[in-house]
């Protein structure tokens, strides 16, 4: 087994123990953002801090739960041990989605009972991610808890994760590249495909995928160059 396949488990190595990590880390700072704007008076009226507590709720906490359904709920989707635990935590972010959406159009008075409702929602739903879905996560194949870690990461610095369907590794560090394809790839259902983006013609990888996939991936050239290539990778539906 090589090296960069050897973690200390229940440590700071273990890439699931880095996932959980990060995922509490989003959860602590979407709690404490609301707690501080549900909780601490204002000395000069109630409208500022329930414009912030809207603009929070609509920018930081429903850009939260696009992340998370991509994810963290996605990758879990199509396992039967799971997929009913997804459709529970997509109905209760549905029901978040909804909430915020009351919020936006509340008064002052309404918008802060609003506010302590979404906070105990939230507290519920993302507890339910770090004792049930992060666990279940651990034990399915083709979930890579270094992936779903990277894509947090993200979230919380702010920036772009890619559509689904696109992956652009230009902007990945070289070390991340092709394993977030292979996660990807993992993912898919018989029949389904995602776009590669680089920067060269990625032939090492396509030797990869003839390595480990032979016969059961698709490989189409959308653009070749000379800045930029397309590649469509997919997944060969089973014959029927």
């Amino acid at each position: 087994m090589p090296d960069s396949d050897i973690y200390i488990q229940a440590t700071e190595t273990d890439p699931d123990v880095i996932a959980r990590g990060v995922v509490r880390e989003a959860h602590d700072r979407l709690l404490s953002g609301l707690a501080g704007l549900t909780t601490a008076p204002v000395a000069h009226g109630a409208e500022p801090r329930s414009a912030d507590l809207v603009d929070f709720c609509l920018h930081e906490v429903r850009r939260y739960l696009i992340t998370a359904d991509r994810d963290l709920y996605e990758p879990a989707s199509g396992d039967d041990e799971t997929r009913l635990l997804v459709d529970a935590l997509r109905v209760g972010a549905a029901a978040l989605n909804a909430q915020i959406d009351e919020l936006a159009t509340a008064g002052p008075g309404d918008a802060a009972r609003l506010g302590v409702m979404i906070a105990a929602t939230l507290d519920s739903h993302l507890q339910i991610e770090e004792s049930v879905l992060l666990p279940a996560l651990a034990g399915l194949p083709g979930v890579d808890p270094l992936l779903l870690a990277a894509d947090l990461r993200a979230y919380l610095a702010g920036e772009h994760v890619e559509e689904p369907t696109v992956i652009d590794v230009r902007n990945i560090a070289r070390g991340g590249r092709h394993p977030r394809v292979f996660a990807r790839y993992a993912r898919l259902a018989p029949g389904e495909a995602f776009i590669l983006v680089n920067s060269h013609d990625p032939k090492p990888l396509r030797r990869e995928f003839e390595a480990i996939h032979r016969g059961a991936f698709s490989w189409d050239y959308l653009q070749t160059g000379p800045e930029e290539w397309r590649v469509r990778i997919g997944r060969v539906a089973a014959d029927v």
